[in-house]
This record gives C-alpha cells, sequence and structure tokens, in this order.
C-alpha cells in the first residue's frame, strides 16, 4: 500500500462534476453560491456550468483557470474553472455517450493533478456508469478507475459522516459471487487499508474497528455458513497478533445498534448492502465517500446523477459540500503530519 503524501499548503481542491446530464453541474453551481474558504477548482465546460445556472436561476461568475497554480478562495456567486470542453451540448436528464470521454478526461486530470502535487486534494461528483460503458470505455467506477491510475487497482471504499464509518470488503459485485470473493488475503488487506486510513486521513491514533460476519448471526457456528471459521476468523486472528484493534465477527444485525457503535471508530462489511443502507439511512445527503488506500486524497458524493432532478433546482448539495469539507481537513491534517 502506498503511503500518504505531505501536501504544502495552499493548494487547491479539485472538482469533478461527473455526469453532464446529471445533477453534478447542478451541484456546482450550488456550491459556488457561497464562498470557498479553500481554493477550489472545477474541472467542467464553462458553458455547461453556466447553462445550469441559467435554469436554476443562480448567479454565478466563472473565473477561468488554465491548471491549479495560483488559485485563490472564491467568493459566494463565483466558480474558478479550468476548462473542458463536451464533445456535444448537454441537456439535463439526457444521457449523450459522446460526452463519456469528457467525464473520464476530467476525473484523470484531476487525479494526475494530486498525484503531481499540483493539488491538495480531489471531490468528485456522480458519474453514470452504463453511458461510460456504452461509448466503449471500460469503467467500472470512480474507485477503480482512480485506484488503477494512482497503481492501487484495488483501494477501499469508506462511507463516512458525522456518526458513522463504513467500509466495505467487497464492492460491485453480485451477491452470489461474495463468498468466493472473501479470501484471507484479501480480507486482511482490507483491513490493512482501513486502519492504516483511519490513522493517515482521520487522525486516529489506535482505531477500533467492529467487523461483520457475512451470515446471519455470524454464522452460528457453522450452522448458517462457515464464512467465519474458514475466513473471517483466523484473519481477525492474525491481524490482532500484529497490533490492530478490531472486534468480530460480529452479527450484521447487533453489530449496528447504539451501544456497539459508541465503542467504535469505523465498521468493515463484507458486502456492498449490508454495510451502506444503514449509513445512509443515518445521513443521507450529508455523507462523504472516501477512497482509501491512494496515495492521494479523494472525497466524492453519496449518491447517484439523479438525471430526473437535473436542472430542476430540487438537488441537494449537502453530500457534496460535507465531501469538500473533509477534503479540505484531511489535506490539512496531511501538511501537519
Amino acid at each position: 500500500m502506498q503511503t500518504g503524501r505531505k501536501i504544502p499548503d495552499p493548494l487547491p481542491l479539485l472538482l469533478t462534476p461527473g455526469e453532464p446530464a446529471g445533477i453534478g453541474p447542478d451541484l456546482a453551481v450550488m456550491l459556488a453560491q457561497k464562498p470557498q474558504p479553500r481554493p477550489l477548482i472545477a474541472l467542467a465546460d464553462p458553458d455547461l456550468l453556466s447553462q445550469r445556472a441559467q435554469q436554476l436561476d443562480l448567479p454565478l461568475r466563472i473565473t477561468e483557470r488554465d491548471g491549479p497554480a495560483a488559485c485563490q478562495p472564491s467568493q459566494a456567486g463565483e466558480l474558478q474553472v479550468w476548462p473542458r470542453h463536451l464533445a456535444r451540448p448537454a441537456s439535463p436528464g439526457r444521457l449523450e455517450p459522446a460526452n463519456a470521454a469528457y467525464v473520464i478526461e476530467c476525473i484523470e486530470t484531476a487525479t494526475r493533478s494530486c498525484l503531481d502535487s499540483q493539488a491538495a486534494a480531489m471531490v468528485t461528483g456522480p458519474v453514470h456508469k452504463a453511458v461510460i460503458n456504452q461509448a466503449g470505455h471500460a469503467f467500472t467506477g470512480h474507485t477503480g478507475f482512480i485506484g488503477t491510475l494512482c497503481g492501487e487497482p484495488d483501494p477501499l471504499m469508506l462511507l463516512c459522516n458525522e456518526s458513522l464509518r463504513v467500509a466495505l470488503a467487497t464492492v460491485h459485485i453480485p451477491l452470489s459471487a461474495v463468498p468466493t470473493a472473501l479470501t484471507r488475503a484479501g480480507l486482511s488487506r482490507s483491513l490493512n487499508m482501513l486502519n492504516d486510513g483511519l490513522k493517515q486521513r482521520f487522525g486516529l491514533a489506535r482505531p477500533r474497528i467492529l467487523v461483520a460476519g457475512l451470515n446471519p448471526h455470524a454464522g452460528e457456528d457453522g450452522y448458517l455458513g462457515r464464512e467465519e471459521i474458514d475466513v473471517i476468523t483466523p484473519t481477525l486472528d492474525h491481524l490482532r497478533e500484529r497490533g490492530l484493534n478490531l472486534e468480530g465477527p460480529l452479527p450484521a444485525d447487533t453489530l449496528f445498534t447504539a451501544h456497539k457503535l459508541q465503542q467504535a471508530d469505523a465498521v468493515l462489511a463484507m458486502y456492498h448492502d449490508q454495510g451502506l443502507p444503514v449509513i445512509k439511512h443515518r445521513g443521507f445527503g450529508r455523507t462523504v465517500n472516501v477512497t482509501l488506500g491512494l496515495p492521494i486524497i479523494r472525497c466524492s458524493v453519496d449518491h447517484g446523477t439523479a438525471l430526473s432532478l437535473a436542472g430542476t433546482g430540487r438537488a441537494d448539495c449537502g453530500s457534496l459540500h460535507a465531501a469538500v469539507t473533509l477534503a479540505d481537513e484531511m489535506s490539512l491534517r496531511a501538511v501537519a503530519a
């Protein structure tokens, strides 16, 4: 695993709004309505942002930049933009495969700028995986794509809000594939990434991690499944010997109770819909998706493109605001480390 690098201050944060037909451009315009204490640059098509601001009836003054250098904090109503250009005009709610390359270019440029220490962190808006693949790009999602660019093809997804942090041992795979995907090596790698990430990105000296079982009642001594006996418990025992502060495997139905969570800094869930419904129920619209295991800081929103809301003014900017705030905090911590 690559370690986080120290980032000189005050490098800017980079924002990629994501799918141009979705609510990402709306959120960028909405975010710009308040002054930004940290320099923030959006990689986007200026015409797209101007058009969306008009549709939302919000003021927007765009200052174009040719890169992340010499950037100052923005005033209310101002958005600094590093121009990237759409292949075709984008309409709210209407996907256009020709613009998939634009989405990819924005993400790649932001990632490489962070790798080159030209930016402190990147914050990503929602993308539409299906239209990107329809356009001929092999794309399983932001996390894997950014990880590959960073030389870490299998980073760890962590979602967090003010009351809970949940990481995933497996992510976007069918439920039927989860038992086979859970291996001692993979689980050990995920827990080490989570432990290191909680130290580096959140400043926790000795993180306390609760680990869910896979099966109901954590397998009930093998009666309801052997994954806990064959994979999870031996892995946790080995990592405890190496100093990790772990509890589990725990039944997921009692792990996510207030009493248990008060004793923990994070939870490792075994699969996507074991952990994410809980954290989204506790803070949807205020939750941030953080990618751990990378040499750069990347935060993202906790929701999708919401095509039906694009251009309507009904999108909620809460998750993007939380992602920018957390990226700022993490980058300042990296400077101070």
